[in-house]
């Protein structure tokens, strides 16, 4: 919200820097995100007069025109303004001057015609397309008429004023306001504040309650009132209520209109206007919308309501407003507007959220409603906006208020003590100290014994208990002025969880292996979280996502680690090996309030991995180096039980020929594979391979303890071993072979060599393996060695037809 701080010096007697002031806000109430003033940078933009304009001989829309800024000789400045006209004061941008953008305004020739200079449109000044009044949209801007030549503009365009843009907190929405910003800062600086309320004259001579009848739910709209103004003549805002709006980056309509914003921004009051003979049967009503019913609001746009929606109706059951949040195009007051309904209320704040949200309008009516509105003061901004048209648009307000429904509130009283306010600040206050602050405050209090009740004013409804009490007390104080002290309490050693060493261990080593950590959204697409499923899940989505790409909670880890890898590629990094561990989510039952969070990791590689020097090749990423590195996670998890991998289909997002399901103990944890071309397509990467764990699982799975063994101090043996077998029969299947009948003195079992040439049978081919026997207690023997080696000759002959090389 940004605040004029010349608005605020009419309230309050500050002789401060505005970033100063700002700063106070930001240590004392809510943050402040900046201090401007729209004047700095801009410089020699003067006030001038256009004397007298003829066309440009060789243009068909631009003017010469002869501009008086008070100097000795007339400037002549060629404008294509379609409004330029003779005897107007305008903002004339002198040669050397600089406007907007930093752009320099140097003489020229326009067309062969000499230009000194440039009549500026607000725009040009900086200000915002969508804040200029529509008057000016597409021209220059005209100033007062007693405003002075070659005086400096920025002054009669508030542009020498500092805005303050402070971003209020939900629980602050009493800041949404100048009234509520200067009763913190008169209380922040102990000023007395002479906060202005125009008084309100009724002059009609006809009653409100004789010319329309009004109903409202108090569920919907605890505080629903109206008022009638006849007589008004609608047309553009005086100057200083039109600087007041575009200072608050809000588009000056009408003095009608006008007025409504500038006392939602005095005070924090929404208010809407109708046209009152728009008003079918002169009747309103607060109600819920019909489902499928229709309304265009003010911006021209037409939504489709909702049963949950609620809305302001005609006696045609007609919508002429979103309650809340924006009044109907069928209700609005134009230039042939002469009766307006003016109209105050407190909607549902929970309501108006959830309408807002779910038709994507956020207003800043809606922002106020839903954080809050001062009940005490609705009546009161309801008579100053009438009093205000009453002057501005030359109306009579008609007499009496309908309160549909009015909101009965009894400001809460709190009690305190001095010493726990001291125990909870560590602070040395004394009563009379706290009173003072609450003094400062405008909140009442009185003494009974030790306890200080403490009445809360309504405009200050955040505060309900004693805590919110000690933070007022805090702020005023000041937060600089608490003593700093070191807190008490008993040390312990801190310590990781059996979980917590797991889950970092394994991120430690996918690191040492080569791969670097990625973080990506638990939020994604529909389409993504139903790739790469572990087990059967439905969707978690969420009822209000900011983004359709944020829209449902994610059920694997690779597709969020393909966008990592789609995202380097784009950026041409080909290389990229990347891990993830994070949770993924999990709904057995659509119906499934809370779904079940697991802990995953995943890993991808693409491109080479590993650097080339100057004797190796950088070697092309392939699915055995991730196995490799799987392998040895695995290893380093210390899992108890065999892993194995095998092929499988099950997976469409994957290879059907280059994947397999990795087993623990026969128990499936996990995935490994190619990821499949035409999902690699898809996210437009190149060939990668990944693989997905189930660490949840593994934490859970009986570990080995790792023990110390030392190195045998007697040689080993080594027996290399040639087989050839069925091209159907896997490495998996002679190892367990070889490691069940080696004895147990097999330290060490490893495959180097694999042939499938011309000197082995069709449909056959060679396995070679080198074993390795260690007794760490004493000299092997051959014959000891020679015994397991033929056993296992014997055994592979027999189970898998294999014939010895």
């Amino acid at each position: 919200m940004k605040i004029s701080y010349k608005w605020l010096q009419e309230y309050l007697d500050l002789d401060l820097p505005a970033k100063e002031v700002a700063e106070k806000i930001e240590r004392s109430a809510v943050e402040v995100d900046s201090v401007t003033v729209p004047m700095d940078g801009l410089k020699k933009i003067v006030v001038g007069e256009v004397v007298s304009l003829e066309d440009h001989p060789d243009s068909d829309h631009l003017h010469v025109c002869q501009v008086d800024v008070g100097e000795a000789e007339n400037l002549q400045i060629v404008c294509g303004a379609p409004n330029v006209a003779a005897g107007k004061k305008v903002i004339v941008a002198l040669p050397g001057s600089r406007i907007a953008g930093n752009v320099k305004i140097k003489k020229s020739k326009m067309r062969g015609i000499e230009s000194s200079g440039m009549l500026c449109s607000l725009e040009e000044l900086g200000m915002a397309k969508d804040v200029v009044p529509k008057e000016w949209a597409d021209g220059i801007y005209f100033l007062p008429d007693d405003a002075v030549l070659g005086e400096p503009v920025f002054a009669y365009l508030g542009m020498d004023d500092a805005l303050i843009d402070i971003d209020v907190t939900p629980n602050r929405g009493d800041m949404l306001s100048i009234f509520g910003t200067v009763k913190d800062l008169a209380a922040i600086y102990d000023l007395q504040d002479h906060f202005e309320v125009k008084e309100l004259t009724e002059d009609g001579d006809q009653a409100t309650d004789k010319q329309i009848t009004v109903v409202a739910d108090p569920d919907l709209a605890p505080t629903y009132k109206v008022r009638v103004i006849n007589n008004v003549k609608v047309k553009p805002s005086p100057v200083w209520l039109q600087i007041r709006l575009w200072q608050a980056g809000i588009r000056p309509i009408n003095n009608v209109v006008d007025v409504t914003n500038y006392v939602l921004w005095k005070y924090g009051q929404p208010l809407h206007a109708y046209d009152l003979a728009k008003i079918a049967g002169e009747h309103l009503e607060v109600r819920k919308a019909k489902e499928n019913e229709t309304i265009q609001t003010l911006d021209e746009k037409e939504y489709e309501l909702t049963s949950t929606d609620t809305i302001i109706a005609d006696q045609n059951g007609g919508a002429v407003g979103i309650a809340g949040i924006m009044g109907g195009l069928n209700s609005e007051v134009t230039d042939q507007t002469t009766d307006i309904v003016l109209e105050a209320a407190v909607f549902d704040p929970i309501s108006t959220r959830k309408t807002a949200r779910h038709h994507v309008i956020h207003t800043e009516a809606a922002q106020r409603f839903e954080r809050g509105i001062n009940v005490a003061g609705v009546q009161r901004a309801l008579d100053e906006a009438a009093a205000r048209i009453q002057d501005l648009a030359a109306g009579n307000v008609a007499k009496g208020t309908i309160n549909a429904t009015e909101l009965q509130t009894t400001p809460p009283t709190i009690s305190i003590t001095v010493n726990r306010v001291n125990q909870v600040l560590g602070t040395d206050l004394t009563e009379a100290d706290i009173i003072a602050i609450f003094d400062r405050l405008g909140f009442e209090t009185q003494v009974n014994n030790e306890a200080i009740a403490v009445t809360v004013p309504l405009r200050r409804w955040d505060i309900f208990e004693a805590a919110d009490l000690y933070e007022e007390i805090a702020r005023i104080y000041g937060y600089d002025e608490l003593p700093t002290t070191l807190p008490v309490a008993q040390e312990t050693v801190g310590s990781l969880t059996a979980a917590q060493k797991i889950t970092r261990a394994s991120r430690h080593v996918l690191e040492g292996l080569g791969l670097t950590q990625a973080i990506s959204y638990s939020l994604t697409t529909a389409d993504k979280a139903k790739m790469f499923l572990m087990q059967p899940s439905e969707l978690t989505k969420l009822n209000w996502p900011m983004t359709q790409d944020h829209s449902v909670l994610r059920m694997s880890l690779v597709s969020g680690l393909l966008d990592d890898v789609a995202y380097n590629n784009a950026h041409h990094v080909k290389n990229v090996a990347l891990y993830e561990q994070g949770r993924v989510f999990y709904k057995t039952d659509v119906d499934q309030i809370r779904p079940v969070e697991v802990e995953h990791l995943a890993g991808v590689i693409s491109g080479e991995f590993g650097s080339a020097s100057w004797n190796q090749a950088a070697q092309p990423a392939d699915f055995y180096q991730l196995k490799g590195i799987v392998n040895q996670l695995l290893t380093n998890l210390s899992v108890v039980g065999p892993v194995e991998y095998v092929a499988t289909a099950e997976f469409p997002e994957m290879h059907p020929g280059k994947t397999a399901k990795i087993l623990v103990h026969e128990h499936e944890v996990g995935f490994i594979g190619e990821i499949h071309p035409s999902v690699a397509k898809q996210f437009k990467i190149g060939t990668t391979y990944a693989f997905e764990l189930n660490l949840q699982e593994l934490i859970d799975m009986p570990k080995q303890d790792s023990n110390y063994e030392p190195v045998a101090k007697y040689p080993a043996i080594k027996r290399d071993i040639a087989i050839e077998v069925a091209k159907d029969v896997t490495n998996s299947q002679v190892m367990a072979i070889i490691n069940k009948r080696g004895g147990k003195y097999l330290k060490e079992v490893n495959l180097f060599d694999v042939y499938a040439g011309s000197k082995v049978a069709a449909g056959r081919k060679s396995l070679a393996y080198s074993l390795t026997y260690v007794n760490p207690k004493d000299t092997l023997k051959d014959e000891e060695v020679n015994a397991a080696f033929d056993k296992i000759k014997k055994h592979l002959t027999e189970e898998l037809n294999a014939s010895i090389r």
